[in-house]
């Protein structure tokens, strides 16, 4: 725990998606679960997610990256989050680009603007297993789950997608008819997924728009994320319901989503907003410490 005390942090935002990283490279400190709940529990650390800079693993890339959700947890995947790393890491150099990598990936960032950047998402992936789903579905553009009365159900047969975590994405006629703070926790916890899942209410406004609003799994009702923007842009255009340049508006913003079709990569360009920095607080890492001893 000594390792965090002073540490210092950054709390930046994506689109209102609350990030605080922490550039740990030169230390040997993981995070914990504990550490994680009890920064985010703190009102100047307050996050959604949180990315933990480690020293780089593999020879050519800037730093190797860990994501932390606000329950602990840990996510695979967050471009919101990753916008905001190209930001800290990039700033007061002349580099335009970095290479960061997960324990699922390598993320590649270029920088657009002073604080617009785009991430490489990666290759979204539609196996049942690799989403991953309980149970087989040889199509995954639709599966079979719903909510609320079987003759009458409030929402059903969403998409399933992977974009390094796992997303269902419901396609209704308004996304803010639905009470997603309500019926969000439910869905994501459903026994469909093994490792639960970010859930989504999407509404196709024309062949290149998309409105969106999420349940971040860990997290829960979020301004943006942008894995799940990612998610529910592949998701349409599978059921050709948009082209594969989109842009999708969250409660937070928009975010330019391309699914390219030369490599099947997924691009996601969009801004980040520094709101301040600090030192960890003492008091908090102390709790942390009483209930580990406890």
């Amino acid at each position: 725990m000594s390792d965090l005390l002073d540490c210092p942090f950054i709390k930046m935002n994506g689109l209102g998606n609350e990030i605080v990283i922490l550039d740990l490279r030169g230390s040997t400190h993981v995070v914990t679960a504990d550490e994680a709940r009890a920064i985010a529990a703190e009102p100047s650390s307050h996050f959604d997610q949180l990315m933990a800079l480690h020293d780089r693993v593999t020879p050519g890339t800037d730093a190797f990256m860990r994501i932390y959700n606000r329950d602990g947890s840990l996510a695979q995947a967050c471009g919101n989050g990753t916008r905001c790393v190209a930001w800290a890491m990039l700033r007061g150099s002349a580099r335009r680009s970095l290479l960061l990598e997960t324990n699922t990936a390598l993320i590649a960032c270029e920088r657009l603007g002073e604080f617009s950047f785009t991430v490489d998402m990666g290759t979204p992936r539609f196996g049942w297993r690799e989403i991953p789903l309980a149970e087989e579905f040889a199509d995954t553009r639709r599966i079979e789950l719903q909510i609320g009365p079987i003759d009458a159900p409030v929402l059903h047969t969403p998409s399933a997608v992977s974009m390094g975590n796992p997303h269902a994405i419901f396609w209704v006629g308004d996304v803010d008819a639905h009470n997603l703070a309500r019926i969000g926790s439910l869905l994501e916890n459903h026994p469909i997924f093994p490792e639960r899942a970010n859930i989504s209410l999407a509404r196709v406004i024309d062949r290149g728009h998309i409105g969106l609003r999420v349940w971040e799994r860990g997290a829960g009702l979020t301004l943006a994320c942008g894995s799940a923007a990612c998610a529910a842009a592949v998701a349409a255009h599978r059921l050709d319901l948009v082209d594969r340049r989109v842009t999708v508006t969250l409660p937070g913003g928009d975010l330019l989503i391309e699914w390219r079709e030369s490599d099947g990569h997924v691009l996601m360009s969009g801004p980040v907003e520094l709101e301040h920095e600090g030192v960890l607080a003492q008091k908090l890492l102390a709790a942390v410490e009483v209930v580990g001893a406890a």
